[in-house]
């Protein structure tokens, strides 16, 4: 914790100008609050941008100032200064009420990462507003946070959700998770989680991986909506991660048991077996998960569910981007009109299966009404239909299988559609909706987006980029006492 120090007054303190300020602002407030009603000659003056500016220059040059701040960030750096008004700091922050009530210099020690923004965070106790880049959002909130000033601390954080695309040369996201955590900021904390597992490929590749704690990778493993290429892929990812942090085997081997080894085809696992240190390493922390992995890949789904619990998330795919388990599809002009595509996926991830392929229809309308907004006619005008427009309707998907087979038996699908966004130059997943087999669209789906404007986030040089993945999950039909 910083340690907040001060002096008493050596001279009597000077109200006048930071009030004369403050009355001058409670007027312009007064005034655009006025009631004007029925007066067609009123209007507002509006000069609030020049009482910004001359509020900043107050704090520029320190006229009429009644309190000094000093913030050091070591004993042996020179301190910064502040001429400041006391009035103004205390209207934005509790804390500084309280320190300069009976004092007019106070000394603040801040690390040097906090020192070094001070100034900007005095000004925005001046003027209400502050530019900020990734790396100051931290410290930035830091501050906020510990001087009481929640409006900047909303605003930092809101900057935080906002920016998770943005692209940095060593990544930020994974730090800003943890800040969360720290602060207890569950709504960034979540934000951030979600963002990670969707977007988890563009993450394994970053310097911020090597940064992932313990925590927040079991977290990620345990997820069933993960974005990634494979299963291959995060364990690939995952020995890395382990042979630079060198955790404790009982950590070791709880992250390795969470890699979902059926989802790995067998010539892939025998090659792991062979050539991951790691693997060789904590072998018998995980040889009953790769055995099994081996004989679900062996028989067939039916048969192995006889007698392995097969309702589990170690044979629930997570969402894979590979050809084999699903399609990208790019919409043109999606505001236009109706359109269509087919695709087809292998039935299971089980190599028995692997021959096996389902083909699936997808159909995209654009403005499909619901049944209780389609036309109708009138009884009370013959032939009139009740008026419809184009804005009562709502974008719909529809996926269903071209064909049924014996092969479905034992096996559900889970449909899942990611949409694709450009935030700040990067093309990122932002919107993911899940539906199972029992429904052949997801309810709602783009519900709020506006396919009409060229500008929508959803839209991406006016087209709409969809993944669509088809989730196989095997569930037991005869149990077999064993």
């Amino acid at each position: 914790m910083a340690r907040l120090t001060g002096t008493r007054p050596v001279a009597t303190r000077r109200w006048g100008c930071a009030a004369a300020f403050l009355l001058l602002l409670l007027t312009v407030q007064a005034a655009q609050k006025a009631d004007f009603s029925g007066d067609s000659t009123a209007a507002t003056i509006n000069h609030s941008l020049t009482l910004l500016q001359r509020l900043q220059e107050l704090l520029q040059n320190g006229n009429g100032s009644d309190s000094v701040l000093r913030v050091r960030s070591a004993p042996s750096d020179e301190p910064k200064v502040f001429h400041t008004h006391q009035l103004l700091l205390s209207l934005q922050s509790e804390v500084f009420e309280s320190l300069l009530r009976n004092q007019s210099v106070v000394t603040l020690h801040e690390p040097p990462e906090t020192a070094a923004l001070f100034e900007k965070f005095i000004r925005y106790l001046y003027c209400g507003g502050v530019s900020i880049l990734l790396h100051q959002a931290i410290p930035m909130h830091q501050l906020a946070s510990k001087y009481r000033v929640w409006g900047l601390q909303r605003g930092v954080a809101e900057y935080m959700r906002t920016h998770l695309a943005s692209e940095s040369s060593q990544g930020h996201v994974v730090g800003w998770y943890h800040y969360a955590v720290r602060v207890g900021d569950a709504a960034l904390q979540e934000s951030c989680l979600q963002f990670l597992a969707w977007n988890l490929s563009a993450v394994l590749g970053s310097a911020e991986w090597g940064s992932v704690s313990v925590e927040l990778l079991l977290l990620l493993l345990e997820r069933s909506d993960l974005v990634l290429h494979s299963e291959l892929e995060l364990y690939t990812a995952v020995e890395g991660w382990l042979s630079r942090r060198q955790p404790e085997a009982p950590v070791a081997e709880r992250v390795l048991r969470a890699i979902r080894y059926p989802m790995i085809a067998p010539s892939q696992l025998f090659r792991l077996q062979a050539q991951s240190a790691v693997l060789a390493r904590h072998r018998g922390a995980v040889q009953d998960l790769l055995f099994q992995a081996f004989q679900f890949h062996a028989a067939s789904p039916l048969h192995f569910a006889k007698y392995f619990d097969v309702n589990c998330s170690m044979f629930l795919p997570r969402n894979y981007l590979a050809p084999s388990w699903g399609s990208q599809w790019v919409i043109t002009n999606p505001a236009r009109d109706d359109r269509s595509t087919s695709f087809q996926t292998q039935l299971g991830p089980s190599s028995h299966d692997a021959g096996k392929r389902v083909t699936w229809n997808v159909l995209f309308s654009p403005r499909w009404l619901p049944v209780s907004l389609r036309p109708v006619y009138s009884d009370s005008v013959a032939g009139a239909i009740q008026p419809v427009r184009i804005e009562d309707g709502r974008p719909r998907l529809v996926i269903t299988p071209a064909m049924s087979s014996p092969d479905f038996a034992g096996v559900s699908f889970q449909k899942t559609v990611l949409v694709g966004v450009r935030q700040q130059g990067r093309v990122l997943v932002k919107h993911a909706y899940s539906f199972h087999q029992s429904s052949d669209e997801a309810a709602d789906f783009l519900a709020h987006a506006d396919l009409q404007k060229r500008t929508s986030e959803y839209l991406i040089d006016n087209s709409l980029h969809l993944h669509i993945i088809i989730k196989p999950v095997y569930h037991s039909l005869i149990k077999v006492k064993k």
